[in-house]
């Protein structure tokens, strides 16, 4: 490969690809994503007549960061070029919103570009109209026996992940592991996820507005004579919508361990849709917002944009990103940037970005748990194209 520059090399390494987004005119971003492809080898995939799965997050309507249409046009076009038969695909929501049975999120995805027109190939809900259309995977592992994953996922022959990188409220970030082991699971796949902890609201903070109740789905939330809420854990199933949507840092994570376990969960399940199968992965740092792009909004970006990477190793390519992004001066403006003004006087001073965004999180142990049980390796090396 001519003008590749392997800027980190380790022993027993994966090779993570990585192009700016710098352009000179007579190019652009698209041809630019198609040559990273290239480059980091996923011609060596065998596409011949594969239903091959594009594992993508449509984005919530309202929310403006998720990843444009024109970058999965590329993939599968490049798809179809090596003799592939594509599709777009997510699974369904466990929470409310415009994404949580089959009609209403293809309704999303079609309002947000992601249509046959523009992308060149199908959108297939995975786990079917109301989220229960799904294949048990066996794993037998620490904490998932059997992964619950949506059946046009396991009925493809080949799967590419398009990730948009950013921030998370309960994982600490998402990348290639979370749109797949997350976005993979049925519904019921996603509450097994989430089970493992409960939120619990701060009294002193609460100032009644209700914004969580309405982002519940299983009415878990009421309020108190005084306008505070209080969340029914026998209701409750863990999903974290709530902590996001607080805008006052009233709800956080009950249990100290549980987005810890949440992350080992979903590096189970990213293990439990990749196992059996040909896979690539495509991170984007871009619009790098401090929430998952299942919020109906999107805050202010938290770094500046970086590039976009690509590889056939899932941890390695999500380790590669956050350091990128941990190697960033933050946006001043941003939550972020308000995060570290915070908390400049706390022990939290010398903490990375990631940390810094959402401090209740430890992306880390997503990683650790990956590496151990043999998804992917800690070490990379970065070969910038």
């Amino acid at each position: 490969m001519e003008n590749n520059i392997v800027e980190t090399k380790k022993e027993n390494s994966s090779k993570v690809y990585f192009t700016d987004f710098r352009v000179k005119q007579g190019t652009n971003l698209l041809e630019k994503l198609k040559k990273l492809m290239l480059n980091a080898g996923i011609k060596n995939i065998d596409f011949n007549n594969k239903f091959t799965a594009i594992k993508i997050h449509f984005g919530e309507p309202g929310n403006l960061s998720y990843l444009r249409p024109n970058y999965a046009k590329v993939v599968a076009d490049l798809v179809k070029e090596l003799g592939g038969k594509p599709f777009l695909t997510d699974c369904n929501t466990l929470y409310v919103g415009r994404r949580k049975n089959a009609l209403d999120h293809i309704d999303a995805a079609y309002e947000d570009g992601f249509t046959p027109f523009s992308t060149g190939c199908h959108v297939i809900i995975a786990d079917g109209i109301k989220g229960t259309d799904e294949e048990l995977i066996k794993i037998d592992m620490e904490y998932v026996k059997e992964a619950k994953i949506g059946k046009a996922i396991t009925d493809s022959d080949v799967i590419i992940s398009l990730n948009h990188f950013k921030g998370h409220e309960a994982a600490g970030f998402g990348g290639a592991m979370k749109n797949i082991g997350m976005g993979c699971g049925s519904r019921a796949g996603k509450m097994e996820m989430h089970s493992s902890g409960k939120p619990e609201n701060k009294l002193e903070k609460c100032i009644g507005c209700k914004l969580c109740a309405k982002q519940c789905a299983h009415d878990a939330i009421t309020f108190d004579e005084a306008g505070k809420a209080h969340i029914d854990h026998n209701k409750c199933v863990g999903c974290g919508r709530c902590i996001g949507t607080c805008n006052f840092d009233a709800i956080s994570s009950g249990e100290s361990h549980s987005n810890d376990i949440l992350n080992r969960k979903i590096a189970e399940y990213t293990y439990a849709v990749l196992k059996d199968k040909p896979n690539f992965h495509i991170n984007l740092i871009v619009d790098v917002s401090p929430y998952c792009d299942c919020h109906s909004e999107n805050d202010a970006p938290i770094v500046p944009n970086i590039g976009m990477l690509a590889s056939f190793d899932p941890v390695a390519l999500d380790l590669a990103c956050i350091d990128l992004v941990n190697e960033q001066t933050a946006i001043h403006d941003s939550r972020l940037g308000e995060n570290i003004h915070k908390f400049s006087h706390t022990t939290l001073e010398n903490s990375d970005n990631l940390t810094l965004n959402h401090p209740d999180t430890n992306w880390k142990s997503c990683i650790e748990h990956a590496v151990k049980i043999g998804l992917g390796n800690e070490n990379y090396e970065l070969i910038k194209i």
